[in-house]
């Protein structure tokens, strides 16, 4: 059983910064690719971004591309979630989950992970 468990939510103010970390118990963490999603209250679970099993590959949604930055550390089982320059838009409960299968491509869509973690709450105020 795979768990994932993140940390680093909170509250911060507009253009301020936080950073996200999920740790994972997956023996197999250094082979897959791994994502971060968020959901805001009444609306669906949205991708954000995306870390291939290396780090070599990343890729963001377009409304956080060159304020966030994903990052991995296979020697630690462990993926951050760097944000920067946050907007109240941007809050929501963030979820870090695990691509299906190893040495897959990146994805996007809730569908191509299976396991996910419980979520951490970011909150940006005006």
């Amino acid at each position: 059983q795979v768990q994932l468990v993140e940390s680093g939510g909170g509250l911060v103010q507009a253009g301020g910064s936080l950073r996200l970390s999920c740790v994972a118990s997956a023996r197999t963490f250094s082979r897959n690719a791994m994502g971060w999603f968020r959901q805001a209250p009444g609306k669906e679970r949205e991708f954000v971004a995306v870390i291939s099993w290396g780090g070599g590959s990343t890729y963001y949604a377009d409304s956080v591309k060159g304020r966030f930055t994903i990052s991995r550390d296979n020697a630690k089982n462990t993926m951050y979630l760097q944000m920067n320059s946050l907007k109240p838009e941007d809050t929501a409960v963030y979820y870090c989950a695990k691509q299906r299968g190893v040495y897959t491509a990146v994805g996007v869509t809730p569908t191509e992970y299976d396991y996910w973690g419980q979520g951490t709450q970011v909150t940006v105020s005006s």
